[in-house]
């Protein structure tokens, strides 16, 4: 099969880059996979394919971020590669933060229905499931009727696929009902990093609490750094605030605004952006991984990550995180995400109670273990393969 993916790969800052990423090196492990065309956006550095069989892989940078005319040159790529298939990295503000560039990209799984190429779209999240104002979008009231409107309007051209695979299975409910479809599949956000079992120890120092994604909008790193004042004031034991990432798209400047409202705050670390090659170093340090988010888009691949390396989690008890847990096995610690000292309890169940947090790395390991990108490539694989046998 040759398989064509669509999809923001690092360098890239744009959303999904790294999950994009995954894809692409499991799929080029596939015997099946005679050669994947990443069709990804532009960037200044090289494409990193530091991965086994990457010759495997074709790049074809044929979209940008913000670009009005992505539909015209990834549509342009695919009839000069001519793949057997086409497998689409998404969610809604994948190809741009402007009403329009976005919108348009969200047409492309309709194009490609309707130039009979067999297609899955992979929706990371689903509007109905997003709270407009904590995610970034907006406060207006007005202004979120008309998202919602709109999102519905794209959802119906993303349901046009062959096939619309999401990771959580209220999706599923949800777009059933909704839209009356029956070409809505459940396949798991999956583990990033098929790794032996971790050492469930903890390496010298402070014990690090670290947070890890693109902050500003539904994840808020001041609830945190507030949790581990409160820690402080009865608690001697050395620890460390790990922030581990950088701004959402969506609030340029926020990290920058909380260092600065926290300069006299000892014991904080902002890393910024961490590298792919680094990954591993953030999570092995750590003693615990917290989210502080106020409310969730979508499966987390930050938890499916804490799993893989053998990491105990404070997350907060709200919608998304609690269903993955239930579904998919894992364990943690929850607190109230309004409330700084529930937090602190959270934390302060693990990090002074060592057999509490092994316990919890060790079931977040297993359920990580059980549903690695090779198995879920497998799956998007078997899909592909009866949506081809069905256009026979």
């Amino acid at each position: 099969m040759k398989l064509a993916v669509i999809t923001a790969f690092p360098p890239s800052k744009v959303t999904l880059n790294e999950y994009g990423y995954h894809l692409v090196k499991n799929f080029a492990q596939k015997n099946e996979i005679s050669e994947v065309i990443l069709l990804c956006d532009k960037t200044q550095d090289a494409k990193q394919l530091d991965f086994k069989n990457s010759d495997k892989v074709k790049v074809r940078e044929c979209w940008s971020f913000n670009s009005y005319t992505n539909i015209i040159s990834i549509m342009d790529a695919i009839r000069a590669e001519k793949p057997d298939a086409v497998l689409i990295n998404l969610q809604f503000m994948k190809f741009g933060d402007k009403k329009v560039p976005a919108a348009l990209g969200l047409l492309i799984p309709w194009i490609l229905r309707m130039n009979s190429i067999p297609t899955v779209s992979l929706l990371h999240n689903i509007l109905e499931q997003v709270d407009l104002e904590s995610a970034g979008f907006t406060d207006n009231k007005l202004a979120q009727r008309f998202y919602n409107f709109v999102g519905t309007s794209l959802t119906k051209f993303i349901l046009k696929s062959d096939v619309v695979a999401v990771t959580i299975n209220k999706y599923v409910d949800v777009l059933v009902k909704k839209y009356n479809v029956n070409n809505v599949i459940v396949i798991p956000h999956g583990t990033f990093d098929t790794i032996d079992e971790p050492s469930f120890d903890l390496v010298p120092g402070p014990k690090q609490i670290m947070a890890f994604g693109k902050f500003g909008t539904y994840k808020k790193v001041e609830i945190l750094i507030e949790a581990a004042i409160l820690i402080r004031q009865h608690n001697s034991e050395p620890i460390e605030v790990v922030i581990a990432g950088t701004d959402s798209p969506n609030t340029p400047g926020y990290l920058k605004g909380v260092q600065e409202k926290y300069k006299d705050t000892p014991g904080i670390r902002f890393t910024g952006y961490v590298e792919e090659k680094d990954v591993p170093v953030i999570f092995g340090d750590s003693t615990v991984v917290a989210f502080p988010y106020t409310s969730t888009t979508g499966s987390s691949g930050v938890l499916h990550q804490a799993g893989s390396y053998g990491k105990a989690v404070v997350m907060p008890d709200l919608g998304d995180l609690a269903l993955l847990v239930e579904e998919e096995g894992y364990k943690g610690e929850f607190f109230n995400p309004e409330s700084a000292a529930s937090l602190a309890a959270a934390l302060e169940k693990i990090i002074n109670n060592d057999e509490n947090r092994k316990a919890i790395a060790m079931q977040n390991f297993i359920a990580a273990s059980a549903l690695s990108m090779g198995t879920i490539t497998d799956m998007y694989l078997s899909t592909f393969k009866k949506i081809i046998k069905s256009k026979l």
